[in-house]
């Protein structure tokens, strides 16, 4: 058989062939293995191979995976940064898995709240309910989403005062293992 001149002489010889060969069946067939599609994409089995090789699948169980070994982020916040929220800040800094920051709401603040503070913490616990009525007024976006506690620890303490860091951790433990 010869080599067709012409488009029409090819076109009719491709339909010819095209009834003999089964398309559908050599495609869905390589190297003898039969392969059934339906059972290929399967949620169960994307998962079981992705566990094969080591790999996290879906994304949301990663993030899930990921949140359990990233440390909680807790902002203290007192008035001035010198005697409460660095107590607080050293104390739980101490504790594995808990990540601490301190700041003040005053102007003369050692460390004064900053946006990038808010944006870090995952839980913010105020001294006082003023605090937090402070880091509302002055960053209403920012803590509209944010866990605010107050704990109501008085300004006559001095830094790292043993009632002190007692008194921390008897209010501030109970609202990390509610979180966890």
């Amino acid at each position: 058989m010869s080599h067709p001149n012409s488009r029409g002489e090819r076109r009719a010889l491709s339909r010819k062939l095209d009834r003999r060969i089964d398309h559908k069946a050599q495609t869905n067939r390589r190297f003898g293995i039969e392969k059934n599609w339906k059972k290929i994409y399967l949620r169960r089995n994307k998962l079981q191979r992705a566990r094969q090789l080591g790999k996290i699948w879906p994304h949301r169980e990663w993030k899930q995976l990921m949140a359990e070994t990233e440390p909680l982020r807790i902002l203290f916040v007192c008035s001035r940064n010198r005697l409460r929220s660095p107590t607080g800040e050293a104390v739980f800094n101490q504790i594995e898995g808990i990540d601490a920051r301190s700041g003040g709401t005053a102007r003369d603040a050692d460390h004064q709240v900053d946006m990038d503070d808010i944006r870090w913490a995952e839980l913010i616990i105020c001294m006082e309910a003023k605090h937090a009525n402070r880091l509302k007024a002055d960053f209403r976006q920012a803590v509209a989403h944010k866990r605010i506690r107050v704990i109501d620890v008085p300004d006559n303490y001095k830094f790292m005062q043993d009632e002190l860091v007692t008194l921390l951790r008897e209010r501030v433990m109970p609202l990390i293992d509610r979180i966890e």
